[in-house]
């Protein structure tokens, strides 16, 4: 018991070390601080949403994890356009839709939370109710998902998305990727009571950071259009993998290959700290064959577009025209080529159970 309230005293919510004292895990929290596995974590947030759900709402969230068709059911195109499964947020009670934030909670880093909040509360902002025929805009029209059953040791993952949303959490043992994951939003400014708004700026003062220091050399490789481009690597384009582009980060002084890396820093550290931190080596290790490239006037106004794709990474940032400003209307995704849904990690599973075949 005393172990236990040290648990306690430590701040692991009672859900999780409940689950880990059923599960058999002893963390160390005794004489140090605690050390809890993230999984962990969200297996623990995951079975309390359950627990708060009825049998036809369980039935309602529930996939098989081998449902591709469930899958791949994410887009940035709203409700009355893009027909979603799961849990649509405006069917639950105040207390379910705070256990399913939780799950969010458990997954994503603080800042990559906040992004969401943000992302959500942008579409209320929409949410005119007048002249928007049968799209449906606002916080009620976002989905929650779960395909498979939440597991320490099983794969599976959740899904959590709506117009200009779709986050895909897919969760392998103790390693967890949100690729393919599409965030952005409209409006990206805006006022929720007295704070004031302003989505994805420290990653777009990071790009144009990086494209303003580079020499007009550099610039020649990097600038590839005077005009904005659209999304490449979106929903529903699984099976492709775009044309590499730009200026490569060998090509890159000291200094501007760690701006490029804090760049992709920012978007992958909308997970967790630590299965972020995993990120980081990839990243650092194929920074050499990272490519950069930029569309649009040189400025930090949001107006123009630019992609990053490395070896384990691609990500982008696309501004639209329809509705308004541009820089308004966003539309990003965040990829790790080969490991989308984790399957470069199903893949390594595999061949290390593969059984060696004695040729003797």
């Amino acid at each position: 018991m005393e172990c236990v309230a040290k648990w306690l005293q430590a701040g692991l919510p009672c859900c999780v070390w409940v689950l880990m004292i059923l599960l058999g895990l002893q963390p160390e929290v005794c004489g140090q601080q605690a050390v809890v596995d993230q999984t962990a974590q969200v297996v623990a947030a995951a079975e309390s949403l359950f627990g708060q759900l009825s049998e036809a709402q369980r039935q309602a969230v529930s996939f098989r994890f081998n449902d591709d068709e469930q899958r791949l059911r994410w887009s940035n195109l709203p409700s009355g356009i893009f027909a979603r499964r799961g849990l649509r947020m405006g069917d639950l009670s105040e207390s379910q839709r705070g256990a399913v934030m939780g799950v969010l909670k458990a997954t994503l880093s603080p800042a990559g939370y906040q992004a969401v909040v943000d992302n959500v509360e942008a579409d209320e902002q929409l949410n005119s109710g007048a002249g928007r025929g049968r799209v449906i805009f606002g916080r009620d029209e976002f989905y929650f998902a779960v395909l498979g059953q939440p597991s320490l040791k099983e794969a599976w993952m959740w899904q959590f998305g709506g117009h200009h949303l779709a986050v895909n959490a897919t969760i392998v043992g103790t390693k967890i990727t949100l690729a393919p994951s599409l965030t952005g939003g409209q409006p990206m400014h805006y006022k929720a009571g007295q704070r004031a708004v302003s989505q994805m700026s420290e990653e777009i003062a990071a790009a144009a950071k990086l494209v303003q220091s580079l020499t007009v050399e550099q610039r020649g490789k990097a600038v590839v259009s005077e005009r904005f481009g659209d999304m490449v690597w979106g929903p529903g384009r699984d099976g492709m993998v775009p044309q590499p582009e730009g200026i490569q980060g060998r090509d890159l002084s000291a200094e501007q290959r760690q701006q490029l890396l804090s760049l992709l820093l920012l978007r992958v550290s909308l997970l967790n700290a630590e299965d972020a931190g995993e990120r980081r080596g990839e990243l650092e290790k194929g920074l050499d064959e990272t490519w950069f490239s930029w569309r649009g006037a040189l400025t930090a106004d949001g107006a123009s577009s630019y992609r990053v794709q490395g070896p384990a990474v691609f990500l982008e940032y696309a501004p639209q025209s329809m509705g308004g400003k541009p820089a308004e209307h966003i539309h990003a995704m965040y990829r790790e080529p080969g490991n989308d849904y984790g399957l470069r990690w199903f893949r390594e599973s595999a061949a290390a159970e593969k059984p060696v075949l004695d040729n003797r």
